[in-house]
């Protein structure tokens, strides 16, 4: 063994830092974006689903459906009123059903074009866009807000921002009342606030809701949408290179420079960008697309509305930065052929998907039986004998009237030989009306012989009654009768 490969390996130490030496932070403090008011086809777009989700989300509580509130989550009563609708937890599958469309939409919507329920829809995005609107009335375009910030504070500044503090703290305070309204009658829910009557958890939730709309559109911003969500993470294993997706034509516009509208940008060997940065001045998160795709971008087109508007004054063709896949850009297809890739295999499954779950939910709500029946077996006492060898089994049946009108119904049970009630039960329920009820089943000493000891499978039979409006309806719940040794 020669002596290298003995030596002992030597670890160099640093030496420690002196006294005075200055720590540095790895933390890099946040810099407040300005993002610069764009106009355009896609910001009309935006407004255009702003005005459309708001109309709705604010809108729906006051609307009523028959007497009541058109669409109520009343948690209280475990009733869910949705149009004509009346659903009990024990519908839960309808809401799996409707967060699997919600999930497949989304992925279909992301591979053809990426993040359009981001750019467009996304409540993190309108309330923003909307936040920003009231932020530019009270202190300017981009500018103006960063002169104001960096000036003194005077009574114009107070003014400004005070205004539109009190503009967003209102807003948000209206959609946490908006948002509690879906969960209690809104109508009463207003009477209790103007007569200060409401609740601690009343109070709570609306105060708990708006200060997250307040905080989050007002202040966290694109924040939200680069750190906390985590769709911007997971977005890419849904994209690929025939995914549209907003995107700068590096080939027509580098290399990027200045120069006045008259000249020759060929004759200059400039390519179409004129590097204004005006792209990177109206992104609501901040980044400079020409860099290329980056998890930051929301997929809002803003860039893509105040480049057109740039290539117009410079008198040069629009789409330097368009909708545009990665093939498209690289192969310069045509729109026909772009459009013949986005329609790939992943995007025609995703659809086909899509269908399927939402044909499958709706033809279960039409085809839903109008009411509901749990049976329970009473546990106090599974089965007893009475006089005569009788064998009884007690049971509690909720009857859940899931229409609009009062119903009657009849409750029978079959399964063993002589096996009967006790007595007749008929129930009229009220509409949406969820009633127990306690009966009891008894099975004749002979039936009991011939069935003999143990549990036996047996059907309870209820029946809605034919009306003027409704025809005869019947549902069959399975049960167990226990016969004692």
């Amino acid at each position: 063994m020669n002596s290298s490969s003995t030596r002992a390996k030597v670890i160099p130490i640093a030496p420690a830092a002196e006294a005075g030496a200055e720590m540095v932070s790895l933390y890099e403090a946040q810099k407040k974006i300005y993002p610069r008011t764009v106009h355009g086809w896609f910001a009309a777009w935006r407004w255009v689903l702003v005005w459309a989700t708001q109309l709705l989300f604010y809108g729906l509580p006051w609307l009523e459906w028959g007497g009541r509130q058109i669409l109520l989550f009343d948690l209280g009563a475990r009733r869910f009123y949705i149009f004509g609708l009346v659903l009990y937890p024990q519908d839960f599958i309808y809401l799996t059903a409707l967060l699997l469309i919600s999930a497949y939409a989304l992925f279909f919507f992301t591979a053809v074009a990426g993040r359009l329920w981001c750019g467009y829809a996304c409540p993190q995005t309108v309330y923003t866009e909307i936040y920003m609107w009231v932020e530019q009335k009270f202190e300017g375009d981009r500018i103006a807000r960063m002169r104001l910030d960096a000036g003194p504070w005077n009574w114009n500044k107070l003014w400004r921002k005070g205004g539109k503090q009190a503009a967003w703290i209102a807003i948000g305070l209206w959609t946490g009342f908006t948002f509690v309204g879906y969960f209690t009658p809104i109508r009463e829910l207003g009477r209790e606030v103007l007569s200060f009557g409401l609740g601690p958890w009343e109070w709570f939730w609306v105060l708990f809701y708006g200060f997250a709309t307040y905080g989050n559109a007002g202040y966290m911003r694109e924040q939200v949408c680069k750190y906390m969500c985590p769709y911007a993470r997971f977005q890419s294993a849904m994209f690929d290179k025939d995914t549209l997706i907003i995107s700068y034509d590096a080939e027509r516009g580098e290399p990027r420079g200045s120069r006045s509208k008259k000249a020759d940008p060929k004759a200059q060997g400039l390519g179409s960008c004129i590097d204004c940065t005006l792209c990177v001045q109206v992104c609501p998160t901040g980044i400079d697309i020409r860099q290329g795709l980056q998890y930051d971008c929301i997929g809002c087109a803003a860039c893509i509305d105040v480049c057109n508007d740039v290539m117009d004054k410079m008198a040069y063709p629009r789409g330097l930065i368009r909708y545009d896949t990665e093939n498209g850009l690289s192969q310069h297809l045509n729109r026909g052929e772009r459009w013949r890739r986005v329609l790939r295999p992943r995007v025609l499954v995703y659809g086909a998907i899509l269908l399927l779950l939402s044909g499958a939910m709706l033809a279960s709500l039409a085809l839903r039986t109008p009411f509901r029946v749990d049976v329970l077996r009473d546990r106090a006492a599974l089965a007893r004998q009475i006089e005569d060898g009788v064998i009884e089994n007690v049971y509690r049946l909720q009857v859940m009237n899931a229409t609009e009108k009062p119903q009657r119904y009849e409750i029978e049970a079959d399964g063993l030989p002589g096996l009967a009630l006790s007595r007749p039960v008929a129930l009229t329920l009220a509409p949406a009306e969820a009633r127990w009820v306690s009966l009891a089943l008894r099975l004749p000493p002979e039936g009991a012989a011939a069935a003999g000891a143990g549990a036996h499978v047996i059907h309870f039979e209820i029946r809605r009654l034919a009306s003027d409006e409704d025809e005869a309806r019947g549902l069959r719940e399975k049960s167990t009768f226990v016969v004692p040794r």
